[in-house]
């Protein structure tokens, strides 16, 4: 019996994965006590240190100036997209919906101005504070001098993305100063590439899929030791700038009246591609809001890499094409064979569950969405959509008027028109 034999006995739900049928599955260990690398300390080292570099993002990028230099997107009740859905769909939806829209967050449009920003902030205080004389007790503009540039060009950023991660980090590198690399795998987008070309960082475009473009960038990264590398696939640092979301979040369900308890369930639905950001997220969710807040990923039938990992338990040491699928989805972010090596490991006991689905469901969603709310988001960024119904009708308890759903929206702002319309096109024909 072959390995992959092997694994459909023990966990049968793969042999759904191998043929691309759309699933559900539900963690067996969620809620299991369980001992993290990470702790509430490390999110609000973070937060202090978002905080630090909130007047450097204030004047280095006059979008944030309404937030303070303050990187935050909203939280939107969606009364019509609900109406929508309910008529559409086979079980109504008795709880709120909202759209987390980190499609809205400044400087990259995306999730990836949590982490990947964030990541580059901690490396350059570290430059700043070892090779420089910043202090923690400085206004951090200083950081925008002459001197400090002068001192940031001597270093480089490196990192490997689809897309939305290069974009993030891309745009922040590239304003501090320091020499900025990224590593493209073939399923990134045109204008992702021309846009962090036009902030002068330099593209290097492979033929490849994301899992095998990484260690050819980090094998560059280690070759010059004043690079620094972002690793999509194992950073601490990343994780944890995704988590502070969490700290702004529990801020936005106090200011719009959402209660979470136990007769108050959250129920949290976050695209996953490498997995490190809905993973950081997640991890922040219920290390600051606490039990009753429940993630639930989506990912793609095509690559569903963190759901293969967490349910064989092999995580990162099993890839998609080991089961025999293409990798192939038009939600470019989420086209990642491989996941992280911290997202099966730290979702162990803190995913609820996943849902896997048909790429064609997602411009459905996201032409919805637009046409409901006038909400912009990408395609790969409408695949919390997909995951309701599921949910709600496997489990009985998140379909109640008590509770709240939270679709969380990954990307999109930064859209070109003409992709947009081209996206809102294909999902219009499947209304």
């Amino acid at each position: 019996m072959d390995n992959t034999q092997s694994l459909e006995v023990k966990y049968p739900q793969v042999k759904d994965l191998m043929n691309e049928t759309p699933i559900f599955w539900k963690n067996p260990d969620y809620g299991q006590p369980a001992e993290l690398p990470f702790s509430k300390a490390d999110i609000f080292d973070a937060v202090a240190r978002w905080d630090r570099f909130a007047p450097f993002i204030e004047a280095a990028f006059p979008e944030t100036a309404r937030m303070h230099g303050v990187i935050e997107s909203p939280l939107i009740e969606l009364t019509k997209m609900k109406s929508a859905w309910n008529q559409a769909q086979a079980t109504a939806l008795a709880g709120s919906l909202y759209l987390k829209a980190d499609s809205e967050l400044p400087i990259s449009g995306s999730i990836k101005s949590r982490g990947g920003i964030y990541e580059v902030l901690k490396f350059a205080e570290h430059v700043a504070m070892t090779k420089g004389d910043l202090k923690e007790t400085d206004n951090y503009a200083i950081l925008r001098s002459p001197e400090y540039k002068q001192l940031f060009a001597q270093y480089g950023v490196m990192v490997a993305s689809t897309g939305n991660l290069a974009l993030s980090v891309g745009i922040a590198a590239s304003t501090f100063g320091f020499k900025t690399t990224v590593y493209m795998s073939r399923d990134a987008k045109a204008w992702k590439k021309a846009k962090l070309r036009a902030n002068g960082v330099n593209v290097v475009e492979l033929d490849t899929d994301f899992s095998s473009v990484i260690p050819q960038a980090r094998q560059a990264a280690a070759e010059d030791p004043s690079i620094h590398f972002i690793d999509d696939e194992g950073s601490a640092d990343l994780f944890i700038g995704y988590a502070v979301a969490a700290v702004r979040l529990q801020h936005q369900f106090k200011q719009q009246g959402i209660k979470v308890d136990r007769d108050h369930p959250v129920i949290v639905y976050l695209p996953a591609g490498v997995g490190g950001s809905p993973s950081g997220v997640t991890f922040g969710l219920k290390t600051i809001i606490g039990p009753y807040i429940h993630a639930i990923f989506c990912e793609p039938t095509h690559v569903p890499s963190v759901t293969l990992g967490m349910m064989t338990k092999l995580n990162n040491a099993i890839s998609v094409f080991d089961i025999g699928l293409d990798g192939k989805t038009a939600a470019d972010g989420l086209a990642v064979g491989r996941p992280s090596r911290i997202a099966g490991k730290m979702m162990r006991t803190l995913l609820f569950g996943s849902v896997t689905f048909e790429d064609p469901t997602i411009y459905k969603y996201e032409a919805q969405l637009m046409d409901t709310e006038n909400i912009t988001v990408e395609p790969s960024a409408a695949a919390g959509f997909t995951a309701i119904e599921r949910a709600i009708t496997e489990v009985p308890a998140f379909n109640t008027a008590n509770a709240t759903h939270i679709v969380w929206a990954t990307g999109g702002s930064m859209m070109p028109e003409s992709e947009r319309l081209v996206d809102h096109d294909k999902g219009e024909a499947l209304l």
